[in-house]
């Protein structure tokens, strides 16, 4: 069975560094009112880097069984 994945931001302890936006390959993430988001259309290709890079632990992939549809939250 497949690997279900959602990309997970938690823009309540977001600081707005911008270090998320600047390592996405594919330019998914953005800021808007100093807090990261994703882009309006943008898909994701759920590399990591943005995890990965993140100071504050403020986005992160989640994994779960079932379905092949992954989309980013």
């Amino acid at each position: 069975m497949a690997l279900k994945k959602e990309l997970m931001i938690n823009t309540k302890w977001c600081k707005g560094c911008g270090i998320c936006v600047a390592f996405c390959p594919k330019g998914v993430l953005e800021l808007h009112e100093e807090k990261v988001r994703v882009k309006e259309g943008a898909v994701c290709v759920f590399c990591g880097l943005c995890e990965l890079r993140c100071p504050d632990y403020v986005i992160y992939i989640d994994e779960k069984q079932g379905g092949t549809e992954q989309w980013a939250k």
